[in-house]
């Protein structure tokens, strides 16, 4: 069964402690309530507009805001719509929590990675670089020879190269929930996600689990 997701904000990373003294590396997400803003059954499946995180207003457009205003839900800032099965129960005015996540389940984590702007090859695909000591003139980061013979007398698509690296999407799979703060509306799960602190995240049931 396919479910909704759930849109969360970063809050940044810490560390907890097993039973068996093992220091566990976690992120905390804040799982502010999400509303659902729409639903559009579309034969064997159904699209679900979710919304989350308060906004002005006055930053919204007059369509989104009448989209809120039909299904009576505080304009938010961040939305997003996830296709579920057609055995889906919700409608327009619901909202979901963290409880329609479990502790022990894994997830798939989607968020934006951190843009590093324009970047050498060295930082951006891991290369060794030239030699750093004798027979090379301050060119020791460079890439190196890029062209080719003759024939083909080209650079080949997709040749690794400096570039822009970062601020890509990026999707990580199999995160497991390790606990969860009903009170504060808080995830916390195993290991580190894509994203600044602040970012936004959508999570998933994960596809491979």
């Amino acid at each position: 069964m396919i479910r909704c997701g759930l849109i969360c904000k970063k809050i940044g990373m810490s560390q907890i402690f097993s039973q068996s003294g093992e220091a566990i590396p976690v992120t905390i997400l804040d799982a502010e309530s999400n509303w659902i803003v729409s639903v559009l059954n579309d034969g064997n499946k159904v699209l679900v507009k979710t919304a989350a995180f308060d906004q002005k207003p006055q930053r919204l457009s007059k369509s989104v805001l009448g989209e809120f205003s039909k299904a009576k839900v505080v304009p938010k800032k961040v939305i997003r719509q996830f296709t579920v099965d057609s055995s889906n129960s919700l409608k327009a005015g619901d909202s979901l929590s963290v409880g329609h996540f479990k502790v022990g389940q894994f997830i798939d984590v989607t968020g934006t990675t951190i843009g590093k702007g324009y970047a050498g090859v060295m930082k951006r695909h891991n290369f060794k670089g030239l030699e750093a000591s004798h027979g090379v003139s301050v060119s020791h980061r460079s890439a190196g020879s890029t062209g080719q013979c003759q024939d083909p007398g080209k650079v080949f698509k997709g040749k690794k190269m400096a570039g822009r690296l970062g601020g890509v999407q990026n999707t990580i799979q199999n995160i497991e929930i390790v606990d969860i703060d009903f009170k504060m509306q808080l995830l916390i799960v195993r290991g580190s996600i894509p994203g600044k602190q602040g970012g936004y995240l959508v999570l998933k049931d994960a596809v491979k689990k």
